[in-house]
């Protein structure tokens, strides 16, 4: 076990993007942030509150998305899906997608697909807390990092929620 971020560089990375994102999309004007179900909630959960704090709580417009039909990997197997909420059209709205880890591509792909369904949007950016860049098997790339690193496909990224684990970090695990 390496870790990857602290608690106290988790929150300091989580105000960043949060920060990233306010200065490309000005006031969150034509703007909505989608939480990637389930484990990007945890991160979009925590991005939309320091949003919320900096703007008035209305003009965050906010959803969980959930790609498990959609995704092409696990197909065989029967799955229990998460909730999707997402009371509200994207058709020609900035969409900022949140996840917690980008590793193949595969699930921002799958995402990509389920929003279709809520609208067409006029943009499509990505928000994740770690990138591992280079273990991609499609050309996805990020618009926001927390941070990048780099690691064998062996190898596992563990993110902790102290809403879910009771501790904030993120540790790299060698099978």
């Amino acid at each position: 076990m390496k870790p990857i971020l602290t608690e106290q560089q988790m929150s300091l990375t989580v105000k960043r993007l949060a920060q990233q994102v306010l200065e490309n999309h000005p006031g969150l004007d034509n703007t909505v942030l989608i939480g990637l179900q389930p484990r990007g909630v945890q991160l979009s959960n925590r991005i939309v509150q320091l949003l919320q704090e900096q703007l008035s709580p209305e003009k965050v417009v906010y959803g969980k998305l959930d790609i498990t039909f959609y995704r092409d990997d696990i197909r065989k197997e029967l799955h229990i899906a998460n909730k999707t909420e997402i009371p509200f059209s994207i058709e020609n709205k900035n969409v900022v997608l949140i996840d917690d880890v980008l590793f193949t591509g595969r699930t921002i792909r799958s995402a990509l697909d389920a929003l279709l369904d809520f609208g067409r949007p006029a943009k499509v950016q990505l928000c994740v807390l770690i990138d591992r860049r280079f273990s991609r098997e499609l050309p996805i790339q990020p618009d926001y990092v927390g941070r990048t690193i780099d690691t064998f496909v062996s190898q596992k990224v563990k993110v902790y929620w102290q809403e879910k684990d009771e501790r904030d970090a993120v540790e790299l695990l060698d099978h």
